[in-house]
């Protein structure tokens, strides 16, 4: 199903557009308000102007081809408004009410009525019981909750079972100063799910990695296929490892299913797991910008011991190595350190001297080394050698993360200034080590793939 219409559309029809602040059809419309097509509003019974745009009594009287409708509307009511929508020529609805397949068998007739409409004139829904989705670059922000529309754009692209994950995934990104080239609540899934989804981002030049929320689905084999059939890369936090079923069932009509057999076939089809909302995005985020990780050695170079002993220890839990330089890489280190630090694997530099980002450079440069992790205190003297850091990856050819603690208002201005540059950046030191054993898993995941599709 082609979801140009959904993601990309020139014309946007709010129907049930709301003069009253607390109403979804109110914060819908104020949060269109950068869009770069037109927007109308939708409502029988409302007159007059919304945020300067004139209401229309229905979609068939828009005066253009509408590609997007946004139905803000009780369920009862949602079938004939698509039938409305068919005769429109509508291409794409977002249906964010709930009562339907979550609610039991009477929602589950409603849904099947309005999904038997949409089928039968090509519609694409996404939902029902849906928050919305929102792609930055075009200013398409079609959800509900107000401070959504402060997501900037990025390059990575976040489906979500649940609107309300997919939502905190939004907030996440806001708070840390990154940004998304989409965010997907995909709810009931009615006829838009997971699959064609992955399709459309994976073909999608603006989007690097795709993470995914996932609580189930009742075409396990294809979701995995899609998965690994993408050039982009793809990771998933699915949950249900405890029995959660009924509870997962009434949020969005969907069975958690089988924990590990969903967990063995993301490691069989090449595809990046997490345990968290945090580190799905920190994976996403490593995966969109340092690029494929060539194998599991890992170079540390930390300004202070003990978070260096930390990155060392979560990063030989998951599997990492951390190799010894060769005799060059050793020497020329040696030189720079003052000799009452460590200039081992992991260097310790004792402080971010100023020629921190030379010690950086001589390890990325080591043909042991397949990717940096770096750790920096926040000393606001010093900062953090962002221009100097930005070219080793090009040059070296060897993908570096940073990490760093300190105030979170102090410091993400500069970690953001660190992702602009392709250098993935944490608030942790355990986040940092985290995400780069991630990737590390994620690439040995791939090469087993390739290899059994290369014999």
């Amino acid at each position: 199903m082609a979801l140009n219409a959904l993601f990309s559309p020139e014309t946007v029809a709010v129907i049930g557009a709301s003069k009253s602040p607390e109403k979804i059809g109110h914060e819908v419309l104020a949060n269109l308000g950068g869009f770069d097509g037109d927007v109308f509003p939708v409502n029988p019974n409302s007159d007059g102007e919304l945020f300067g745009r004139p209401f229309h009594e229905s979609v068939t009287d828009v005066p253009k081809q509408v590609d997007l409708a946004l139905l803000c509307l009780p369920a009862p009511v949602t079938p004939d408004v698509m039938e409305d929508c068919g005769t429109a020529g509508v291409g794409a609805a977002v249906i964010y009410g709930g009562g339907f397949a979550e609610a039991g068998e009477e929602g589950e007739s409603l849904q099947r009525a309005v999904t038997e409409i949409a089928d039968e004139r090509g519609i694409s829904i996404l939902g029902p019981n849906t928050s919305g989705f929102l792609v930055p670059r075009s200013g398409l922000y079609t959800h509900f909750v107000d401070g959504t529309d402060r997501v900037e754009h990025g390059n990575v692209a976040v489906v979500a079972q649940s609107g309300g994950v997919g939502t905190a995934l939004a907030f996440q990104a806001v708070s840390e100063g990154r940004g998304l080239s989409a965010m997907v609540g995909l709810g009931n899934r009615a006829n838009v799910g997971f699959n064609s989804v992955i399709e459309y981002f994976d073909a999608d030049e603006e989007t690097d990695a795709i993470v995914l929320h996932l609580e189930g689905t009742d075409d396990a084999r294809g979701l995995l296929e899609v998965c690994e059939a993408a050039d982009t890369p793809v990771a998933v936090y699915k949950v249900g490892q405890e029995d959660v079923n009924d509870f997962a069932a009434s949020h969005t009509g969907a069975l958690t299913g089988d924990h590990e057999l969903y967990v063995g076939g993301f490691r069989q089809h090449g595809i990046a797991t997490a345990s968290s909302t945090t580190r799905l995005l920190d994976v996403g985020v490593t995966l969109a910008k340092a690029g494929p990780i060539d194998g599991p050695n890992v170079g540390v170079v930390t300004a202070q011991a003990g978070p260096g002993i930390i990155a060392a220890d979560r990063l030989k839990a998951a599997g990492a190595e951390l190799p010894s330089f060769d005799d060059a890489t050793s020497e020329s280190i040696d030189a720079i350190l003052p000799g009452i630090t460590f200039s081992g694997n992991p260097v310790d530099t004792g402080r971010p001297m100023p020629e921190f980002s030379d010690v950086v450079a001589h390890v990325a440069s080591d043909d042991a080394i397949d990717v940096v992790l770096v750790y920096q205190v926040y000393e606001p003297a010093v900062g953090f050698h962002a221009d100097a850091l930005s070219s080793l990856p090009e040059e070296t050819g060897t993908p570096v993360l940073f990490a760093t603690n300190g105030p979170e208002d102090e410091i993400r201005e500069d970690l953001s200034e660190l992702e602009s540059v392709g250098i993935p950046a944490f608030p942790s030191v355990e986040r940092g080590a985290d995400a780069a054993a991630a990737a590390i898993e994620y690439a040995a995941r791939q090469r087993v793939v390739g290899e059994g599709n290369d014999r």
